[in-house]
């Protein structure tokens, strides 16, 4: 699949750790150029990706950053909306400063980056845009109402975007990965990861790079006339 993504310009927010390194890295080894976008930079960084320090939810800077990159890059290929917070607590109990930044990082970082990047595909008349989603965007989740909401947000979000850009040749589609074994996983305790893994049909999480190689298939040409959907990766979770 090297040569698929050969000269491609790819980038991807939130990718200083967790499922958007494992994108990151998949990329950078297959020949791609990769922007990864974050507030921070990771300590150990991979070869062949470029960080930016970027904070997604703020309009005005994401613009600037994708008006950079364009320069320097002259095109941009592919899109992964991938930044995402929690900030879990039963409603009852949850600030309205914790609802407002997990929507604003899962959700508006999403139009902030759209809206600076279909511009530049549009011209191109090419470009994927690849949403993260999550499982509980579908199901939801007793104590992550803003992560959920957020999450429910993107699909609605990819199915307008897929219906307003594809005579322009621009395929959006968003991918909802189930329990994915990351550092914001790790939190769980031995009871939460039990819970979990019991109700999965497959009884264990993904690895990062399994939802990269997903990730992949829809930012190259074998997903040509696939444009709207959500596929859940979840080990068979939401069936």
């Amino acid at each position: 699949m090297s040569e698929k993504f050969e000269n491609k310009v790819i980038v991807v927010t939130g990718g200083s750790k967790g499922i958007g390194s494992s994108i990151c890295e998949y990329f950078a080894n297959h020949n791609a150029k990769v922007y990864s976008l974050s507030r921070s930079i990771p300590e150990n960084k991979i070869e062949n990706v470029t960080y930016l320090k970027c904070d997604v939810s703020n309009f005005e800077e994401v613009q600037n950053v994708i008006t950079d990159i364009h320069k320097e890059a002259s095109k941009i290929d592919v899109l992964v909306n991938n930044a995402g917070v929690t900030k879990d607590n039963l409603l009852m109990r949850m600030s309205e400063n914790d609802w407002d930044m997990v929507l604003d990082i899962n959700l508006k970082s999403a139009f902030n980056t759209v809206k600076a990047c279909s511009r530049i595909m549009m011209g191109q008349r090419y470009g994927k845009i690849i949403n993260i989603g999550s499982i509980v965007g579908t199901t939801g989740n007793a104590g992550q109402s803003n992560y959920s909401a957020s999450k429910a947000g993107l699909v609605g979000f990819t199915k307008s975007l897929a219906k307003e850009l594809a005579s322009r040749n621009i395929l959006v589609n968003l991918i909802a990965p189930g329990y994915v074994m990351t550092e914001m996983t790790d939190k769980l305790n031995e009871d939460q990861l039990k819970a979990f893994m019991d109700n999965i049909p497959l009884k264990r999480g993904a690895q990062g790079e399994e939802i990269a190689k997903v990730v992949a298939f829809f930012a190259s040409d074998d997903s040509n006339y696939i444009t709207g959907q959500v596929l859940h990766v979840d080990g068979g979770l939401a069936m």
